[in-house]
């Protein structure tokens, strides 16, 4: 008997969760994410043609160099405004993908933490997100580097 009462009980709670729970903007969301990111990446690839056109004489890895540089410094800068931010809120994970999200995650701690000083605010607080993202990067660039050569020795 009491069973039967706890089921009803758990279906009646299940249908009132049913109606307050907000419906999914999962379709919304991914659409917005891809858009931003997709705007981000268009605008570095028109910004890197804009340098070709004007640094003819410069190869594509110098300009792709250039144009990383740029995007890097333009994400800093709209972190320390605090723009950057509400475009976070915005577009979720397409402000993160692009090279612009990793300049926001190492400004974001610095600017965070500058109130406890210099090198131990702001310079030890930058790499607290970034950090293990380089330190991966550089043990498997390390790793691939070993197999080369080990493979090339054959």
């Amino acid at each position: 008997m009491k069973k039967i009462e706890n089921t009803q009980k758990n279906e009646a709670y299940f249908r009132y969760v049913c109606r307050k729970d907000p419906k999914s903007k999962i379709i919304k969301t991914v659409l917005i994410a891809f858009s931003v990111g997709g705007a981000i990446c268009v605008f570095g690839e028109v910004l890197k043609e804009v340098i070709t056109a004007a640094l003819p004489t410069f190869s594509e890895e110098s300009i792709g160099s250039i144009v990383t540089a740029i995007l890097i410094f333009i994400g800093a800068l709209l972190t320390g405004i605090g723009v950057y931010d509400d475009i976070g809120k915005v577009a979720g994970a397409g402000s993160v993908v692009p090279i612009t999200g990793f300049a926001n995650s190492v400004v974001s701690p610095a600017i965070e933490f500058k109130t406890e000083g210099y090198v131990y605010g702001m310079e030890s607080k930058m790499f607290v997100v970034a950090g293990p993202v380089i330190v991966s990067g550089i043990v498997s660039s390390v790793l691939v580097g070993l197999i080369y050569y080990v493979i090339s020795l054959f």
